[in-house]
C-alpha cells in the first residue's frame, strides 16, 4: 500500500530534482522515495563509513605509489650526480667553449629522449621492476 505525502521544497532544489529525474529518466517520486530511504536507514551512516574508508584506502595506496616513484628518481638522480662529479676531469681553458657547445647539443639530445619516452609512457618504476624481475627470473 502506498500512502501519499504532499512535500514543500525550495525552488532550486525542486530544479535540480526535475533535472536529475529528467537525466535518469526516473519519475521524480522514485528518486524522492529512495533519498528517504536512504536517509532513514539505521546502516546508513555505517555505509558511507564504509564507502569513505574505501576510497581512502585506495587515496593511500596511490600516493604510497607516488612516493615510491619519487624516492626511486631522488635516488637514481643522486647516484648519477655522484658518479659524474667524481668521475669527470676538470677541463683545460682552450677545450671549456668547444665542450659547452657539445654540452648544449647533449642537453638537447637528453630533452628530445625523455619526450620520446614520456610519449610512449616508458617509465624508470617500469624498467626497474623488470629489472628486478629478470634478475630473479
Amino acid at each position: 500500500m502506498r500512502i501519499k505525502h504532499t512535500v514543500r521544497l525550495p525552488a532550486d532544489l525542486s530544479v535540480r530534482l526535475a533535472d536529475y529525474a529528467a537525466r535518469k529518466k526516473v519519475p521524480q517520486a522514485l528518486i524522492v522515495e529512495t533519498a528517504l530511504a536512504s536517509f532513514l536507514s539505521p546502516d546508513g551512516p555505517e555505509r558511507l563509513e564504509a564507502a569513505l574508508a574505501r576510497r581512502l584506502d585506495r587515496m593511500t595506496r596511490q600516493l604510497e605509489r607516488m612516493e615510491r616513484r619519487v624516492t626511486i628518481s631522488n635516488e637514481s638522480l643522486a647516484v648519477f650526480v655522484r658518479f659524474w662529479l667524481t668521475s669527470t676531469s676538470p677541463l683545460p681553458d682552450g677545450a671549456l667553449a668547444a665542450a659547452q657547445s657539445k654540452g648544449r647539443e647533449r642537453y638537447e639530445g637528453f630533452v628530445e629522449a625523455v619526450g620520446r619516452r614520456l610519449a610512449r609512457g616508458t617509465t624508470l618504476d617500469d624498467e626497474v621492476r623488470r629489472d628486478i624481475s629478470a634478475g630473479s627470473g
